[in-house]
């Protein structure tokens, strides 16, 4: 997760294979809430040949593509772009915090409906091509790692707004952002963190396989859904991003310190 302002003096960056940092880019980029069509379709072709050369057979197979996407997931949450409270309300300006927090909800549905209009198109209209079978799975994954990620942004980015940044080394904000992802809620800073290796060999790790599995249903297992097309997988996207959105914003407001007045 790029975020400098929250990093500690001398923190060293924690080791990222090639392949992993052009992924991290790429996917950072997708995040974006100002992404024209052309310039998401590109990138969602990018990242497909990122994932491609990462890693294919595991796709073919559900409970491994699981396993493959929680793990993809964890490498690029320290690699997400959240900007800081400060920077948000210089692209927003004239917003209070809960009107910031709303436009950051709706520009998030807005990408990952993008996302998935892009995704969901394209396989509904090349899955007649036997060749193309081929491609599906690393298509799907493509479109569940960047909207994940874009969500993991907006998780982050509704903390900076109230005055509650994830903090900690790029590891542990990370571990913080994919538990409240999860959870669909605010991060508790009680919770000490870990280094987001330690999701790959925890609970947390099956907890992230399980939020995967509920939050994209029957696509990361019959990818079913990849017919549908384009409108529905935009809608589906919208709906479920600005969900999360609203869980994550109430739980926010719910703990906000009450001001008390004189």
């Amino acid at each position: 997760m790029s975020h400098p302002e929250h990093a500690e003096a001398g923190e060293t960056p924690e080791p990222v294979e090639p392949t992993d940092v052009e992924l991290s880019r790429t996917v950072a980029a997708l995040t974006a809430d100002d992404l024209e069509p052309a310039g998401r379709r590109e990138l969602l072709g990018r990242l497909v040949g990122d994932i491609r050369r990462r890693g294919l057979g595991q796709l073919f197979r559900p409970r491994a593509a699981l396993r493959w996407m929680a793990d993809a997931v964890a490498d690029v949450a320290p690699h997400v772009p959240i900007r800081d409270k400060a920077t948000l309300h210089r692209h927003f300006p004239g917003l209070d915090d809960d009107d910031l927090a709303e436009r950051l909800i709706r520009n998030a549905a807005r990408s990952t409906a993008g996302i998935g209009a892009v995704g969901g198109g394209v396989a509904a209209v090349e899955w007649v091509a036997p060749p193309t079978l081929l491609s599906a799975p690393i298509l799907l994954a493509a479109e569940t790692i960047a909207v994940v990620a874009t969500e993991l942004k907006l998780v982050g980015e509704l903390h900076e707004v109230y005055g509650r940044p994830i903090v900690g080394t790029p590891g542990q904000r990370a571990l913080s952002l994919i538990q409240a992802w999860s959870e669909q809620r605010g991060v508790n800073p009680l919770v000490p963190g870990v280094g987001v290796a330690t999701v790959l060999g925890t609970a947390a790790r099956r907890d992230l396989q399980k939020s995967l599995l509920r939050r994209f249903g029957r696509s990361l297992s019959t990818m079913g859904p990849l017919l549908t097309g384009a409108a529905v997988a935009g809608f589906l996207n919208r709906r479920a991003s600005r969900s999360l959105g609203e869980h994550v914003l109430k739980d926010l407001r719910r703990s906000r310190p009450k001001v008390i007045e004189g």
